[in-house]
């Protein structure tokens, strides 16, 4: 870890808490569960384990602590969201005005959680009383396929901004602000590492649309003369940042590539097929060498920064269960 100890690490959760400064209230998982007051839960056991990734033990008494109380938020902010909507129709006497999807942003490192998070909230915000229509999408089909990454000489630092196809990105959260009917999002494998040539989902106007990545509250360099230059968190409604120690992640990250090893990784077809028959001494050199290599690098300088850009810091601890919550002040 020698070469990596030169990049400044950002100061921890607990000393931005402790600052005079810091915009937002903090909560322990225990205070934070009280604010679900009568949200019903409306998952089951059998849901939790089809929507959790492989290396996520998450269940239901996570569910009801933290995602209840979440869901109740979040469909605070959705109502006065579109309660804003009417009222700047009144204002501006637009009555064609199209009703845009509500857009939340899930970021924060490769194996700290983002997908499971992502899906229960999928879940859990589409079974409210209203049956809200709500989308999920995820930025890996916006990443450059390995074969332009190949000749950029990029494959070593896939998943970093420059790895992906900004301009689609954008184009795509553009037209999904705009109310455009059939809006496509390309396809990603993680089989076959790689995005899936002319395979698309298709996003038809939802109510809410959850985008979820590692790089999503990455903000960029501005131009001289006040040109616009639009970022994508400018298309979110609120953000989420999912957020653990460093030594966790990287803990959490070698386990998965373990277990990935002993499941994904034996499909002939898979990208990482090598690795399923090497033994476990090689497997974890090899999870510690991308570790190392690419994704620390990646949450040094370029995710764990973003994270006071959130609205919303779900901080997790030892056993991959949220211990606090920040949520930044009105």
């Amino acid at each position: 870890m020698g070469a990596i100890r030169e990049v400044e690490v950002p100061e921890t959760l607990d000393h931005f808490q402790a600052s005079r400064y810091s915009p937002y209230h903090f909560f322990t998982a225990a205070e934070w569960a009280k604010f679900r007051a009568d949200t019903p839960l409306t998952l089951t056991e059998d849901d939790i384990n089809r929507l959790r990734s492989i290396d996520d033990p998450i269940n239901l008494d996570e569910v009801r602590r933290i995602y209840l109380s979440l869901s109740r938020l979040l469909s605070a902010h959705v109502e006065s969201s579109q309660m804003l909507f009417n009222q700047r129709n009144q204002f501006l006497s637009l009555s064609d005005a199209v009703k845009t999807p509500f857009v939340i942003g899930i970021a924060g490192s490769v194996a700290v959680g983002k997908s499971t998070t992502a899906r229960i909230l999928k879940e859990l915000l589409a079974r409210w009383p209203s049956s809200p229509k709500v989308d999920l999408v995820t930025t890996d089909g916006f990443l450059y396929p390995n074969a332009i990454l190949k000749a950029r000489g990029l494959m070593a630092r896939k998943g970093f901004p420059e790895s992906y196809n900004t301009g689609a990105l954008l184009r795509f959260l553009s037209d999904i602000k705009a109310g455009l009917p059939n809006v496509k999002a390309p396809r990603y494998s993680h089989s076959v590492y790689d995005v899936l040539p002319d395979e698309h989902t298709i996003v038809d106007r939802p109510d809410i649309l959850i985008f979820e990545g590692v790089n999503v509250l990455q903000s960029r360099h501005l131009p001289a003369g006040g040109k616009i230059v639009p970022i994508v968190s400018d298309f979110f409604d609120f953000s989420i940042y999912i957020d653990a120690d460093e030594h966790l992640i990287h803990k959490w990250y070698v386990e998965r590539f373990l277990r990935l090893r002993q499941t994904a990784f034996r499909d002939p077809q898979a990208y990482f097929n090598r690795y399923a028959s090497i033994s476990v001494e090689e497997a974890v050199s090899v999870a510690e060498g991308l570790w190392h290599n690419t994704n620390l690098k990646n949450l040094r300088q370029n995710i764990l920064p973003t994270r006071p850009r959130a609205d919303l810091i779900l901080q997790k601890g030892e056993n991959h269960t949220v211990e606090k919550v920040a949520l930044r002040k009105l």
